[in-house]
């Protein structure tokens, strides 16, 4: 079996692994596919995601849910306005021994573990969400000038309640960036909240098993990296990203008038692994273009900004992906 055989069939048994993953999420998770799809996307990938919804739809079951099949460690932060940096991340502390000398001791935050809960994080100062962003980027924390290292695979999966819910702060530009996509959870429809009310008010409740193990994760996570892209889909990322920048020759005048700043180079990237992944859990050889056009909202809405004369208009940045996407398609079409 060569190479190129050898990928395939990986690819193919990931995908049922993948398959069995999903099937036991939604045994505590209904109604929210494309919720569920577009975290364990975020995973494969190796990134962070953003879920943003009111209280009280399933988010932080979700996380927890994910942690137990995935088989990695899990850790919750819940955020709140007295949070200080060294809630999170740790801090040193003077100990003596008993000879009487002393020396300094790191004390672990909750943020050392594998898939963390970052919960209501926008209810916390800047300040205090900062904290996050090293661990995010580099998968370490830096405690008086010593670097501690993060377990491998790191994630941080952050709910956080909509901007106009009293007591929120905006999260930083920086540290909306480090997250691959941003994920709304939405109320369930009418059969979905009615199976969601049978299934956790009886006397039994569905249990979560560990379909993954924390190698298997690092394994699939090598992998999606190997998965080929083809030269379209490339081009496609590359012009849906560049057409949402207002100063690019390639932005459209709804771009051009509307977007005080695009998306940068990490959006193309957060592409370039999430049409994988999603091709993966969806058991095909190599990303489509209606993986692009799928997880264009979710990967560039938190990367874009709208002027001022557009938020007085009302106009909505998810209205303006949809129409790049759009005419993209049609130049798809087209040619």
């Amino acid at each position: 079996m060569d190479k190129a055989e050898d990928l395939v069939a990986e690819i193919e048994a990931l995908g049922d692994k993948l398959a069995r993953a999903r099937a036991m999420v939604a045994k505590r998770i209904i109604g929210q596919e494309t919720v569920v799809e577009q975290v364990m996307a975020a995973m494969l990938a190796g990134g962070h995601a953003l879920l943003i919804g009111l209280p009280g739809l399933g988010k932080t079951r979700l996380v927890e849910t994910l942690s137990t099949v995935m088989g990695i460690s899990g850790g919750r932060i819940q955020f709140t306005p007295d949070l200080m940096p060294a809630d999170i991340l740790g801090s040193e502390v003077l100990e003596e021994a008993a000879d009487g000398s002393r020396s300094f001791r790191f004390i672990p935050g909750p943020i050392f573990c594998q898939l963390l809960l970052a919960d209501e994080i926008n209810r916390a100062s800047p300040r205090t969400q900062s904290a996050l962003l090293q661990a995010m980027q580099e998968r370490a924390v830096t405690v008086a000038g010593h670097e501690h290292a993060m377990e491998k695979p790191f994630h941080v999966l952050a709910t956080q309640n909509p901007l106009e819910q009293e007591g929120t702060y905006p999260l930083p530009e920086a540290q909306l960036d480090r997250f691959l996509l941003q994920v709304d959870v939405e109320y369930p429809d009418r059969d979905a909240e009615r199976d969601i009310i049978l299934a956790t008010t009886g006397s039994d409740e569905a249990e979560a098993q560990a379909v993954f193990s924390t190698d298997d994760l690092l394994a699939a996570q090598a992998l999606l990296r190997r998965m080929p892209v083809g030269e379209g889909i490339v081009e496609m990322i590359l012009d849906l990203v560049r057409a949402c920048r207002p100063d690019d020759d390639s932005a459209p005048d709804t771009v051009r008038d509307a977007v005080a700043w695009g998306p940068g180079p990490r959006a193309a990237q957060a592409l370039m692994l999430l049409t994988r992944a999603r091709a993966l859990m969806d058991g095909r050889l190599a990303p489509s273009a209606e993986d692009v056009r799928a997880l264009a909202r979710p990967v560039l809405i938190h990367r874009m900004a709208l002027t001022y004369g557009a938020r007085a208009r009302g106009e909505q940045l998810g209205g303006i992906i949809d129409g790049v996407v759009e005419s993209l398609s049609l130049g798809e079409a087209a040619a």
